[in-house]
C-alpha cells in the first residue's frame, strides 16, 4: 500500500462524520444568519425613507440622497443636540478613562508584587466589589453624590465612572504572571526606587494590560444609561440617555408623542450607528496596540 493511499484513507469520512460535520455546519451558519443579518439591515436602513423602509425589502439599498437627508434631519434635531450628546459621552469616557488606568494600574502592580499590611484584605475586597453588579451600586451612589452636592455636575458621571475594580483584578493578573520579578530585583539591586523600578520597568513591559484595561473602562463607561440618567439631565446628558429621549420622539415607538419634532425609523436608525461607532474605533485602536504590546514586552527568563 502505497503512501498516497494510505492519506487517502486517513481522509475519508464514514458517514456519520459527514452528518456531524453537516450538523456543525448548520448551526453555525444559523447562528452568523441570527447576529450578521440584522446588522446588515440597521446598515442599510439609514439609506432609505420611512416608507422604503416598512415595505422595501429588508436588505434593498436606498440611497445616498436619502442617508445625507437622514443625517441632516438628525443633527438638526433639536438644534444640533445630538452633536452635544455625543461630545458629552467623549468628554465623560476619557475622563474616567484616565483616572481609570492612574489609579487600577498602580494598584494592580502594588497588589502582585510588593508585600504590605493589609495586601490579602485589599486584593479580596476588590473581588467583592468586582462580583457586584453595577445596578446595585447605583443607589447609594446616587445617595453619596446628593450628600455632597454633585448631582447635575459632570463629576457626577466621572467619579462612578472611573471606579472600576476589574480593572485593578486584570492589572494584579497580569504582573502576577507575566513580569518577571528577577527583573524587577534586579533593578532594585542597581539602585532604582520602587517608584523608578514602576515607571521605567513595569510599565514598559505592561503595555497589554493598560490597553486591555482602557478599552474595558471605555465601552463600559460609554454604554452606561442607569446611572448617567439619574445624574445628569438636560445638555449634560451622554449619547446613550441621548437615544432614550430620540426614541420617545418616534411614531412608531410612542403613537401618543406630541413633540413638534418626529423622528423617523431611518434617522433613528443612523443614530445607532453613530453611537456605536467611536466604540468600534476605539476597538481597532486598542487591538493595534494589544498586539504591539504582547511582542515588545515579552521577557525571556
Amino acid at each position: 500500500m502505497t503512501d498516497l493511499s494510505v492519506r487517502r484513507r486517513r481522509r475519508a469520512l464514514t458517514p456519520g462524520q459527514w452528518i456531524g460535520r453537516a450538523l456543525v455546519a448548520v448551526v453555525l451558519l444559523a447562528f452568523a444568519a441570527f447576529f450578521i443579518l440584522p446588522i446588515i439591515w440597521l446598515l442599510l436602513a439609514p439609506t432609505k425613507t420611512n416608507s422604503e423602509l416598512l415595505l422595501s425589502g429588508p436588505f434593498a439599498f436606498g440611497s445616498f440622497e436619502q442617508l445625507v437627508a437622514n443625517w441632516n434631519e438628525l443633527f438638526a434635531f433639536g438644534s444640533g443636540v445630538f452633536a452635544v450628546w455625543l461630545g458629552n459621552s467623549a468628554f465623560y469616557s476619557f475622563a474616567a478613562l484616565a483616572i481609570t488606568l492612574i489609579v487600577s494600574i498602580p494598584a494592580g502592580y502594588a497588589l502582585a508584587l510588593i508585600e504590605f499590611k493589609g495586601r490579602r484584605l485589599l486584593l479580596v475586597t476588590t473581588l467583592v466589589v468586582m462580583l457586584i453588579p453595577n445596578t446595585a451600586l447605583v443607589l447609594p451612589i446616587f445617595l453619596e453624590l446628593s450628600a455632597v452636592r454633585l448631582i447635575g455636575s459632570p463629576l457626577a458621571v466621572i467619579l462612578p465612572f472611573s471606579f472600576f475594580p476589574f480593572g485593578v483584578y486584570l492589572t494584579y493578573i497580569y504582573f502576577s504572571t507575566a513580569v518577571s520579578r528577577d527583573l524587577l530585583n534586579a533593578a532594585r539591586i542597581d539602585g532604582a526606587g520602587e517608584l523608578r523600578v514602576f515607571s521605567q520597568v513595569a510599565m514598559p513591559l505592561a503595555t497589554p494590560v493598560i490597553a486591555l484595561v482602557g478599552f474595558f473602562s471605555f465601552v463600559a463607561n460609554w454604554n452606561n444609561y442607569f446611572l448617567p440618567f439619574l445624574v445628569v439631565g438636560g445638555q449634560k446628558i451622554p449619547v446613550q440617555v441621548g437615544l432614550a429621549n430620540l426614541l420617545s420622539n418616534v411614531p412608531a415607538f410612542n403613537p401618543t408623542t406630541a413633540s413638534s419634532i418626529v423622528i423617523q425609523l431611518p434617522t433613528l436608525a443612523l443614530a445607532t450607528l453613530l453611537s456605536v461607532a467611536p466604540i468600534l474605533l476605539i476597538f481597532l485602536f486598542a487591538q493595534r496596540f494589544l498586539v504591539e504590546g504582547m511582542t515588545a514586552g515579552g521577557t525571556k527568563e
